[in-house]
């Protein structure tokens, strides 16, 4: 990573983000700009629950000029934002994945998918079970009125209810990433499955205050959310657990690879110190046997020596002798 920070400066770092933020922007606004073509498309589908609960013979309204062209503007950026972000998500990892290690990018890659999956889900929740059973309950406060009243009857405003569907979109979308929160947390060490599963009871509370908050004041919203949030904070307890469990078993895995190369670089210290030890042992032999040689050597030469030197003496006298006798005649 040294390298490739040097490879790469802050300002090349700032032109990537730049370009990635190019792409997922330039994404958003194709993305709108088709939506838009099809809002009254997408705008039905949202309304369709409320439609299903009122009858076709009702209708919507709206008090504002401008409030169904900002409806629509509203509703073409949810849901170009809702297409659009796989491609955010691939140019935020485009750019953070060259910054991290090979475990961390498979430890991260699950949750980069499971993000987007688990906001479908919470809005596919709210949508075909909250959502009717809700509007039901709201429809259930008119009146036909009578001799001594006037009618109740609901006239929904066109951008009052789009602002109450987002709003629930939202929230049980937000909610429902609960357990790629809880597990990312374990996985760094802030939490503990033990420590989550003791302050269950502090869960459930806050689970339905979060919802009472987020939802319509009415009790079907509230335990429709909550009830999500409970489930979801035990899946969250399950997958803590699980990620305890690798990560102890990754790091028992890397102990013993530690331990194992310490045994083999005592191994090879002790070949070392054997083979330096046969080879002073090797050295003192030979030397041994050059000192025997040498006296070898020694002893011999001096015998040598004393009889080529008896043999001359022995010749010279008798060359003496030879020559006295030779006089005499």
């Amino acid at each position: 990573m040294q390298s490739h920070d040097k490879q790469m400066p802050i300002m090349e770092h700032l032109i990537e983000l730049r370009n990635r933020l190019t792409w997922a922007v330039l994404a958003l606004f194709i993305t709108f700009g088709i939506c838009y073509y099809f809002v009254e498309d997408i705008y039905g589908f949202l309304v369709k629950p409320l439609a299903d609960v009122m009858g076709p013979d009702r209708r919507m309204i709206y008090t504002a000029l401008t409030e169904v062209f900002f409806t629509y503007v509203k509703v073409s950026f949810f849901a170009a934002c809702f297409v659009s972000a796989p491609v955010f998500l691939g140019q935020f990892w485009a750019f953070v994945a060259p910054g991290l290690y090979k475990n961390e990018r498979s430890a991260f890659m699950p949750f980069l998918f499971a993000t987007p999956i688990l906001f479908l889900a919470g809005g596919a929740l709210v949508y075909y079970l909250i959502m009717p059973l809700a509007w039901k309950f709201f429809l259930s406060f008119e009146s036909a009125g009578g001799a001594s009243g006037l009618a109740i009857q609901l006239e929904a405003k066109v951008g009052e209810y789009l602002s109450l569907v987002m709003k629930l979109i939202f929230a049980f979308g937000l909610c429902f990433q609960l357990p790629v929160l809880l597990t990312l947390m374990a996985r760094a060490g802030i939490v503990t499955a033990d420590s989550l599963a003791k302050r269950r009871k502090y869960a459930v509370v806050i689970a339905f205050v979060f919802a009472a908050v987020l939802t319509p004041p009415d009790l079907i919203s509230q335990v429709g959310l909550a009830i999500p949030i409970i489930i979801l904070y035990e899946i969250s307890i399950v997958m803590a657990r699980m990620s305890e469990r690798k990560r102890a078993k990754r790091e028992a895995e890397e102990e013993a690879e530690l331990d194992g190369d310490d045994g083999d670089t005592d191994r090879k210290e002790d070949d070392v110190d054997a083979q330096g030890s046969a080879a002073a042992a090797a050295d003192y032999g030979d030397g041994e046997d050059d000192k025997g040689d040498f006296k070898a050597l020694s002893g011999s030469a001096p015998k040598s020596d004393a009889s080529s030197s008896s043999r001359s003496l022995g010749a010279k006298k008798g060359d003496d002798d030879e020559d006295d006798f030779n006089s005499a005649r």
